[in-house]
């Protein structure tokens, strides 16, 4: 991006090549964001015209330049601008609050302020304060992560489609797109789902799938199986079980002539992408192809 297209694009001064070029660079979002909560901001009302009254009445008519308002107007607005997105990266970069994220194929683990443990499955995304952890142990949470949760207060996770709340104990939650599912492997975990509370036991589990509560798999063993490299499903629809190949594997998975909303009880490894992609296939009688990182899985003649 050439050095002076923000300048040019405060002003409104780019040609149409020039915008494309500029909106289409990485840093166009975090300007067009910082431009937006500038617009909030209100400053000092400064008379320009008077001051600089004031100022040749104090030098006198001395023949100096003096530079035309119009002109010094513009370079006011682009300071001011400039000044706003100088104090709002500040604010930005100051926030108290925490955002830990994997991408498709990663995970990640988090320590939390009071040593509670979480690991992050691929493609989600958790965010908290750490400045305030102490006196409320909640975060947000979007995808999939196992909480190792240390004794004390309550601990509460909130997602798009319900919170869950605990003491101190070990569970699984996830939540894509209209699927939400938690599952407790120690202690005791309430779920809050659209107004009503369900407890669950060491070996229940909670699933609602587009907003549709169904039962679940009971959970076994003392971790999530996708912790073990695996993904495991029961009467899921097929989106679901294809959205979580996409993330495993980090590949776009694209679709021909097969119903979605088919339901699919199994799993499939996540080390493996062929025998993953045998084991969703062969049970709903479908085919597939794979070219790098494309997959096409299609229906039977």
């Amino acid at each position: 991006m050439q050095e002076n297209y923000l300048a040019k694009w405060l002003n409104n001064e780019l040609s149409d090549e020039e915008r494309r070029q500029f909106e289409e660079s990485e840093e166009f979002a975090s300007y067009q964001k910082l431009i937006d909560a500038s617009g909030k901001l209100s400053a000092p009302e400064f008379d320009v015209e008077k001051a600089l009254a004031d100022l040749q009445q104090r030098k006198g008519n001395s023949g100096g330049q003096v530079i035309r308002l119009n002109s010094f107007q513009r370079f006011i607005r682009v300071a001011a601008a400039v000044a706003a997105i100088a104090v709002l990266s500040i604010y930005f970069l100051s926030s108290n609050d925490t955002s830990v994220r994997t991408d498709f194929a990663e995970r990640g683990e988090v320590v939390l302020p009071d040593n509670s443990e979480i690991i992050l499955n691929a493609g989600s995304e958790i965010t908290y304060s750490e400045e305030n952890w102490e006196k409320e142990r909640s975060l947000n949470l979007k995808g999939e992560a196992f909480f190792k949760v240390a004794k004390g207060e309550k601990f509460q996770v909130t997602t798009a489609e319900g919170t869950v709340t605990v003491l101190g104990t070990q569970f699984n939650v996830e939540n894509r797109n209209g699927y939400f599912e938690v599952s407790c492997f120690e202690g005791l975990v309430s779920v809050s789902y659209k107004g009503e509370e369900t407890q669950l036991a060491a070996g229940d589990a909670f699933l609602a799938i587009r907003g549709q509560v169904i039962p679940a798999n009971s959970p076994s063993g003392s971790v999530p199986v996708w912790m073990l490299d695996e993904s495991s499903f029961k009467s899921t629809p097929l989106t679901y079980v294809l959205d979580e190949l996409e993330r495993q594997f980090d590949l776009e998975v694209t679709t021909q002539d097969v119903n979605l909303d088919q339901l699919y009880t199994g799993s499939f490894s996540n080390t493996n992408l062929n025998l993953a992609l045998e084991s969703i296939s062969a049970p709903s009688n479908l085919k597939f192809t794979i070219e790098g990182k494309q997959v096409l899985i299609y229906a039977k003649d």
